[in-house]
């Protein structure tokens, strides 16, 4: 306040001068007095953020603050990790390293089968060549390098091929891509069940099983452990752990599990009969193809061979060398090219996608009654998305079945929808 009066003195004294100075010329120059410096006292403590806006608003009252309130800091709540959850975790990491594993052996030996194909054909052709140039009447030096050139190369071919369908690459990336994509699932299925609730003793158990059953179903070494590509008899995969127990007794119930129970049986009729049946029909099929193609290939590089070593001395042997190389480069692209043993090994998995598929539905439909209820209508959805079904469609499907009983007549419709 005193300042104000200072400041409001000054102005009224400068305001009289200069009024009674009105005579003087305009040009003349107003000399005023210095004004004195007068300094406005600060308070020490910094003005707070709400009262710097309560004064540049004009209100009188402030907002009081306490100086030495702070906010109050929650610490976050770490949730105590289980030993479960720990080793179910462990699993997990491992099952992703396993899927990383098996994709890229997978493109590696899809690459194998492109590879050795175009090369294996690229000699066979070149071998073919020679044996037909080497027959247009040349003699001397000339025809028997020919021949050895042409004999050499088909035995090469031979030798390859004879490893080539041994190992049967496009299968071997099947076989890897079919892991890749169980890996996967095993991988989304600990994922849910760790987000869905605190994991037991008994899943980790079960994610371990279900681990090592995929490494022994899809093995990555080719040496001792490698699938037979051609065996006795044709049988599906198997990528999950069997059950050792004896299977229990079945009790009919009544009610609405007793309906779904019976439901799902049919089903399982459906599936053994028409599904099941025709995809082992067709790996065997495929199976005897692949073995008759695997043995002609090399069959016919070595009798191009045999007769390229005889051409220019032989009038048939030039024959018998072009002709057969060129069905051997035929038979070598129709297998590989074709990807017989991809074909194999997908009728492979198809047949064991329908065996678990049994076995799962048995094994939910042989449970005590208390556990039943959410399970039976759970594994219908289950099985109706599995199969690319509706629930409707998958309820006229078990009353096809059904009828059929009671008609002897044989259904006419698959169960999957998808394959």
């Amino acid at each position: 306040m005193a300042s104000l009066q200072v400041s409001s003195f000054l102005f009224s004294s400068s305001s009289s001068s200069s009024s009674s100075c009105n005579c003087s010329t305009s040009n003349s120059a107003v000399s005023l007095p210095k004004l004195p410096r007068v300094r406005l006292s600060v308070p020490k403590t910094p003005l707070k953020f709400v009262e710097e806006l309560n004064l540049r608003d004009g209100f009188t009252s402030t907002i009081p603050l306490l100086e030495k309130t702070r906010p109050v800091q929650y610490e976050p709540i770490k949730p105590k990790t289980t030993a479960e959850e720990a080793k179910l975790y462990a699993i997990l990491e491992a099952v992703s390293d396993r899927v990383e594993m098996h994709k890229n052996i997978g493109e590696q030996r899809d690459n194998w089968n492109k590879l050795l194909l175009n090369s294996i054909n690229m000699i066979t052709l070149t071998a073919t060549t020679m044996a037909g140039v080497a027959s247009a009447g040349t003699v001397g030096a000339p025809l028997l390098a020919l021949n050895l050139s042409s004999a050499l190369l088909f035995s090469a071919a031979t030798g390859m091929l004879l490893i080539m369908n041994k190992i049967q690459p496009s299968q071997l990336a099947e076989e890897q891509r079919n892991a890749t994509r169980l890996f996967k699932q095993l991988h989304s299925q600990i994922r849910t069940t760790l987000a869905l609730r605190d994991p037991t003793a008994l899943d980790v158990k079960d994610a371990m099983e279900k681990t090592l059953a995929i490494d022994k179903a899809y093995p990555l070494p080719l040496l001792g452990k490698m699938i037979e590509k051609f065996p006795e008899k044709f049988e599906p995969a198997v990528w999950w752990p069997r059950s050792q127990g004896s299977p229990r007794k079945q009790h009919k119930t009544q009610g609405k599990n007793g309906d779904l129970e019976e439901e799902m049986r049919e089903v399982i009729e459906v599936i053994r009969r028409k599904d099941s049946e025709d995809y082992m029909r067709l790996g065997n099929l495929a199976l005897k193809v692949n073995k008759i193609l695997a043995i002609a290939g090399p069959l016919l590089t070595g009798i191009a061979a045999a007769g390229s070593a005889f051409v220019g001395h032989v009038p048939w042997a030039a024959v018998v060398a072009v002709t057969a190389g060129a069905l051997a480069s035929t038979v070598n692209t129709f297998e590989h090219g074709g990807q017989i043993g991809m074909v194999v090994e997908m009728y492979r998995n198809c047949a064991g996608f329908f065996t678990l598929m049994e076995e799962s539905i048995e094994t939910t439909i042989q449970q005590r009654d208390s556990e039943k209820s959410e399970d039976v209508e759970m594994l219908e959805m289950n099985v109706a998305l599995k199969l690319g079904r509706s629930l409707s469609q998958l309820r006229d499907l078990a009353r096809k079945s059904s009828s059929s009983h009671v008609d002897g007549s044989t259904i006419d419709e698959f169960a999957s929808k998808l394959f």
